[in-house]
């Protein structure tokens, strides 16, 4: 494991330079002890040569092994029976996987990403949500970047159906980015998921990592489904990722005045990925022993068909009061409502609206937002 992890930690060797000392010489311990000679028709910069001659890392990658572990954390190697088959199979395997948490439980389970974009509406984060919720309930493993926005409220489905998801980073596993989502990483771990990255610890959250991490959540999953996107979205790469490594792309339609829908828009329309309305249309294209299994067996039967429009899920919860009946009429999964406008089109007092919201929070049938706004919960 030291040899891979000093190979990991010295600069200059990305995940494609890394494979394609691999394939030279076969494994870490090899380059490692290669001389210059062997080295300098690899057209490595001068200094990663140097580095490897004097093995300059060898010292922090003892500390490293020593650190991950003391942190709750461990270390898989490409070429150890315990690291993922599909990550493997890409072309640019990270050579070293930094894990903390159930790591062998999640990538037991049948694995699907859901990513998008930062700056997403509340129709984009009841949509991940609602995805994300039912893909887990039926045994999926969530594959998110533990972004804002839409990542988030992926990670935040999984754990709402009691399922497993892993979070990948583009930083070491002691820099949890951003910084306000330390207490998601924690819940992840807490109920059964995992933090992952092929970063060293210490790495901070620069730009360039998070492409690199993008595919290995395409490269962990069967399917990458695309929840809301800009034209630069840097989600828009997973999807592109995903194609490249010949797994299966989703795209949920968005409102075509939008500029969180250009993406998935443009994938549906241009790129070939997948129309998703309910979780059923990811999980009819998944292997056909997996599909067998996720999926109802009265499937196109029943009102759980993907004809079926997601509306028809949004059932009025049972015995409810005439005040909250009214309230839960005038709200929506897509538009926030603030706390004013409801008072004004329900008609009612302060006090009886309050008394409402309350109830129908504790019913989980509607979710509060940041400045009194409110919506239904799908």
């Amino acid at each position: 494991m030291q040899h891979w992890i000093e190979l990991n930690m010295t600069p200059g060797i990305g995940p494609r330079v890394a494979a394609k000392l691999l394939e030279r010489f076969g494994s870490a311990e090899r380059v490692l002890c290669a001389l210059r000679a062997e080295l300098e028709p690899m057209k490595l910069p001068p200094e990663t040569i140097e580095s490897i001659i004097k093995r300059e890392k060898r010292e922090a990658a003892e500390v490293e092994i020593d650190k991950v572990r003391a942190a709750g954390g461990d270390v898989m190697i490409v070429d150890d029976g315990s690291y993922p088959a599909l990550l493997r199979e890409i072309s640019d395997p990270p050579i070293t996987l930094y894990v903390k948490g159930a790591w062998e439980l999640c990538v037991g389970q049948p694995c699907v990403a859901i990513v998008g974009s930062r700056r997403c509406s509340t129709y984009g984060v009841n949509t991940a949500q609602m995805l994300s919720r039912e893909l887990a309930s039926h045994g999926v493993t969530i594959v998110s970047g533990l972004a804002r926005g839409i990542d988030a409220a992926a990670h935040r489905g999984a754990m709402e159906a009691g399922g497993r998801t892993v979070a990948v980073m583009g930083t070491g596993l002691d820099d949890i980015y951003p910084r306000d989502h330390e207490k998601l990483a924690a819940q992840i771990l807490e109920t059964g998921g995992a933090l992952v990255t092929e970063f060293p610890l210490g790495t901070p959250p620069i730009p360039p990592n998070f492409p690199y991490r993008n595919r290995i959540i395409s490269g962990l999953s069967l399917g990458t489904v695309l929840v809301e996107a800009t034209e630069r979205s840097g989600s828009l790469i997973t999807a592109r990722l995903a194609m490249e490594q010949n797994r299966e792309v989703f795209a949920v339609p968005g409102n075509i005045t939008s500029r969180t829908s250009f993406g998935t828009n443009y994938l549906i329309k241009g790129a070939g990925a997948k129309l998703v309305q309910q979780w059923q249309d990811i999980a009819q294209e998944l292997p056909p022993e997996i599909a067998a299994r996720i999926l109802p067996p009265e499937l196109g039967e029943s009102d759980s068909s993907p004809d079926t429009p997601p509306e028809a899920e949004q059932r009025e919860p049972a015995n409810l009061s005439e005040h909250e009946r009214a309230v839960w009429d005038l709200l929506s999964p897509d538009d926030q409502k603030h706390i004013d406008s409801l008072m004004l089109e329900s008609k009612l007092t302060i006090a009886e609206l309050t008394a409402a919201l309350l109830g129908l929070e504790m019913r989980d049938a509607v979710r509060r937002l940041p400045g009194n706004s409110y919506v239904k919960k799908l």
